[in-house]
């Protein structure tokens, strides 16, 4: 007897699929034939398409995305001699070690340092950080360095 058939209020009318030919919903009970769908206990991850690469992971990849990830840039140690007793970003970017003076500087080992510094930067390795107080400088983590706001940056008309 079917559900659909009886006029029952008050009760949800729920079809029973997989009870026989003539029942209407029988043998593959609606889900096809074969394949991974068809099998009892199937469950998907949300999002999977099949081994195709996922919507949520194409996305990045289309045009106009871009990072918003800082991009930090490396200082080495044994390119500090070279530069004055103290060390900001400004010095390094005369210097023509990193692209700008606006830019995140880390400081990574590599090389030795031999002369006194007063650094001032972003970012250091524990390991560079002893490098530095061995040869008797300072280390100064301090905030990046913003770019000067203009007038016309906040849609003001700039002045003539």
């Amino acid at each position: 007897m079917s559900y659909d058939k009886l006029n029952i209020t008050g009760k949800k009318a729920t079809k029973r699929v997989g009870r026989g030919i003539s029942a209407g919903q029988g043998k593959t009970a609606g889900r096809g034939t074969k394949g991974q769908k068809s099998r009892t206990g199937y469950s998907a991850k949300a999002g999977f398409e099949g081994g195709q690469n996922p919507l949520i992971q194409r996305f990045p990849k289309l045009r106009g995305f871009k990072s918003h990830k800082p991009v930090v840039e490396n200082v080495q140690t044994g390119q500090l001699d070279a530069l004055g007793a103290t060390i900001t970003n400004a010095t390094l970017a005369e210097a023509g070690l990193v692209s700008n003076a606006h830019t995140q500087v880390k400081l990574v080992v590599k090389g030795e340092v031999t002369k006194k510094h007063a650094i001032s930067l972003q970012g250091a390795s524990a390991t560079a950080i002893k490098a530095v107080e061995k040869a008797g400088g300072s280390f100064k983590a301090v905030p990046q360095v913003g770019r000067p706001k203009t007038r016309t940056e906040k849609g003001k008309k700039a002045d003539k």
